[in-house]
């Protein structure tokens, strides 16, 4: 059973930073697929950034591109998200996801069997 859990969310003001962090539970860390999606209010969930189990190839929502920067660190089961720039519309409950059988990024949220609980992120203008 994989356990995600993620923190560093918070109330922050447009163009600030934020770094959103996932402990993941597994022996087999290493091997997993890895991914951010988030949700706002009344729209579905979305992805937004994903990494390999090598860490070497990543993948980015283009709404986000060149300002999140998505990687992991094998040795302490940890994936984060280091988002820059920040927008009002980047407001959302962001989710780390675990796809523990495909080795490849897909940016399909049932793609991935497990979830954390997730962490709010709120951007004010």
């Amino acid at each position: 059973q994989v356990q995600l859990v993620e923190s560093g969310g918070g109330l922050v003001q447009a163009g600030d930073s934020l770094r959103l962090s996932c402990a993941v539970s597994g022996r087999t860390f290493s091997r997993y697929t890895m991914a951010w999606f988030r949700q706002a209010p009344g729209k579905e969930r979305e992805f937004v950034a994903g990494i390999k189990w090598t860490g070497t190839t990543t993948y980015y929502a283009d709404s986000v591109k060149g300002r999140f920067t998505i990687s992991r660190d094998n040795a302490e089961n940890a994936l984060y998200l280091q988002m820059n720039s920040l927008k009002p519309e980047d407001t959302a409950v962001y989710y780390c996801a675990a796809n523990v059988f495909g080795a490849e990024v897909t940016t399909i949220a049932t793609d991935f069997g497990s979830w954390g609980q997730g962490t709010q992120v709120t951007v004010s203008s």
